[in-house]
């Protein structure tokens, strides 16, 4: 097996698991709605669901409507990961490092949707002027730190070829 799979199945594995253990342990020691500051007025761990995407996107739609779609955009974006995966010839460690973190975040969230028709977030991050940020979880750091990567990687190897090519596999 090559090094970009056991790269891509090793980061999916443990940010899985993280993020299904952090969930099943909020849910064991948080009734929903309770709240817990760990730093004032900068970060609370507390127990909410979210029946929609990001930023809570369609939560207010019908539940057989939400779940279709997002279990059917989950599936297909599972689909284009791992084509994008076996596709990618060259032998990079941060591309299947990446993939593997936008996999487990998309995973993680759709166990949670299938168990209980809705994501478990925990995560709050109180910014500026009294803003909080949208309650998150593991697996949405987990695909927000993925795609940061694969942004990363494009603007480096774009950066050494010139012209915005990039380097053909050898």
């Amino acid at each position: 097996m090559s090094l970009k799979y056991r790269l891509f199945g090793l980061v999916f594995l443990i940010g899985l698991v993280l993020d299904q253990l952090t969930k099943l342990s909020i849910v064991e020691r948080f009734r929903y709605g309770e709240r817990l500051v760990v730093i004032p007025g900068i970060f609370d761990l507390t127990h909410v669901r979210n029946p929609g995407g990001a930023f809570s996107l369609f939560a207010d739609g019908p539940f057989e409507w939400r779940m279709t779609f997002f279990v059917g955009a989950t599936a297909l974006a599972i689909v284009l990961l791992l084509v994008f995966l076996t596709r990618h010839e060259r032998e990079d460690w941060l591309t299947p490092v990446a993939l593997g973190f936008v996999m487990a975040g998309a995973v993680g969230n759709l166990i949670d949707r299938i168990a209980y028709g809705e994501v478990i977030d925990f995560i709050d991050v109180h910014l500026w002027g009294g803003y909080t940020w949208p309650t998150f979880n593991l697996a949405d750091s987990a695909i927000v730190l993925g795609v940061s990567l694969l942004l990363v990687e494009v603007f480096v190897s774009e950066e050494g070829t010139g012209e915005g090519e990039r380097p053909l596999a050898d």
